[in-house]
């Protein structure tokens, strides 16, 4: 399978009417000279993404940031106000979507009802293959004009023998051009035939009629052409490999949330395409059926190895299931990397913040050469691995970050911060706190903590930071800063 490139990926919509004279929104104020005027809604900008061949890549956000948009974009149902879309050697900009062979999964399904489980799995294999037949009849076409020249050819052949025979007795050339009437006849019935009806197209027609006709027949009954027979192999071989050959009978109101999910993504299977789109397909699933769902997409994907671009707002998917995940704000890429690094190495204040659950915590401090962090609440030294990359930091405000699990219960002290609860989540293998400062009762933080400790709403505890597992961020750029 190949992969997919994104080149300077930028869309826009025209603003609606009343709105052209307001201020250009946020994300519009930021752009540079390059993108489309102010006149437009810029929801997609300076987009370079590379999804490796075989790969599962997962664009995660915010409602509204674009990743909807990307995707379909890539399938053909936006058009691009600028970049490129390639997969493999194929530049995709102006294929429409049904050339670019790729399959995409919706959020609603989008099953016909009308049409039963097998019918829904085959009904694009069937497309597909009518087209092919069409393209050759095209070709067809053109060969049967050489039958025409050639046929005229033997008509002028023909004319000029008459005007040999010239002497020949009124009985027989009578005869003789009542004969060459009726061949002419004849020549110009088969070159009509020739021109406007494919042998091939009609005997495929023919096939189709009769497949149609004899669809709801008894199995014994039915008619099963040679395309036919191709295309209920490969739709049996989907629903084996999804399980639901018991279902295939149904119609989709007679399955359940999962059942449909699992025709949708079949249907998409089917089409062995190049690559596949999904646009959020588990979010109108129950907790445990999401779960359930998830994973086995994971395993059918890895078992195809298809190119798989998957769009969620929900960062458990996201950690879960992508090789590498894209996540994007206001219609820009904020990071690409897997899964781990997000959750350790978070390239800015966005992606620490939209990574992880609970979020992380952040407070402002401030540094003090060498290493000195301060709050008017705690303070403490850092390992010496921050000194080079601090070193102009120097007496400047900070944004530090810890993660709620990097927090421990401890005694009083200095560098520990007093906080009171306020809210405690037992979820059986965990809890969950939420606490304020003490001294400061506006800033709050979240713990997680083991449930074996027993804790009340309004109890007073000191916090401990794990000094080596804190992240700082420039609150100017809000990048993160890195140790050594």
């Amino acid at each position: 399978m190949p992969q997919v490139v994104l080149e300077n990926i930028y869309k826009s919509f025209p603003l609606r009417q009343g709105e052209q004279g307001k201020v250009a929104n946020s994300v519009g104020e930021s752009v540079s000279t390059e993108t489309p005027s102010s006149s437009s809604n810029t929801v997609l900008r300076r987009i370079n993404l590379t999804v490796l061949d075989g790969e599962f890549m997962v664009l995660v956000g915010p409602s509204g940031c674009g990743k909807s948009t990307l995707l379909r974009s890539i399938a053909g149902l936006e058009v691009l106000t600028a970049g490129n879309i390639w997969i493999g050697d194929r530049l995709l900009n102006d294929l429409p979507p049904k050339d670019r062979n790729i399959a995409m999964v919706f959020q609603n399904y989008a099953l016909y009802p009308h049409l039963s489980v097998y019918d829904n799995l085959a009904f694009g294999l069937r497309r597909s293959q009518k087209e092919e037949v069409r393209g050759k009849s095209e070709e067809g076409r053109g060969n049967k004009e050489e039958v025409r020249g050639k046929s005229e050819e033997v008509r002028g052949k023909s004319a000029e023998g008459r005007r040999n025979k010239e002497e020949e007795t009124e009985t027989e050339k009578a005869r003789r051009e009542k004969a060459e009437q009726i061949k002419n006849k004849i020549e110009e019935v088969i070159n009509y035939l020739a021109s406007h009806v494919n042998q091939e197209q009609l005997y495929s027609s023919w096939q189709d009629f009769l497949v149609g006709a004899t669809r709801k027949f008894p199995p014994g009954l039915r008619y099963f052409s040679e395309r036919e027979k191709a295309v209920g192999a490969r739709v049996l071989k989907v629903a084996e490999l999804l399980q639901i050959e018991p279902l295939l009978h149904r119609l989709p109101k007679q399955l359940s949330g999962g059942q449909k999910q699992r025709v949708a993504l079949g249907r998409a299977m089917a089409r062995n395409p190049e690559v596949f789109l999904m646009d959020e397909p588990l979010s109108n699933l129950d907790a445990k059926l999401r779960a359930e769902t998830r994973s086995q997409i994971v395993q059918l994907q890895r078992q195809l190895g298809t190119t798989t671009i998957y769009v969620t707002h929900d960062q458990t998917e996201a950690m879960t299931m992508g090789d590498r995940i894209a996540i994007m704000n206001a219609g820009q890429l904020q990071q690409v990397a897997q899964p781990l690094e997000l959750y350790n190495k978070p390239a800015n204040l966005f992606v620490a913040e939209f990574i992880g659950s609970p979020p992380m915590n952040f407070l402002p401090v401030q540094l003090t050469a060498p290493l000195l962090i301060s709050h008017p609440l705690f303070r403490f030294t850092l390992p010496d691995i921050w000194a080079k990359n601090l070193q102009r930091y120097d007496g400047k405000k900070l944004i530090l970050g810890i993660r709620p699990e990097h927090l421990s219960i401890n005694p009083p002290a200095t560098k520990n911060l007093s906080v009171q609860v306020e809210l405690v989540e037992a979820l059986g293998h965990e809890t969950y706190l939420r606490v304020c400062l003490t001294d400061a009762p506006a800033v709050r933080m979240q713990v997680r903590v083991p449930p074996e400790r027993s804790i009340r709403v309004g109890e007073e505890l000191w916090l401990a930071i794990a000094h080596d597992k804190i992240h700082l961020f420039d609150p100017d750029t809000e990048l993160a800063i890195f140790p050594r």
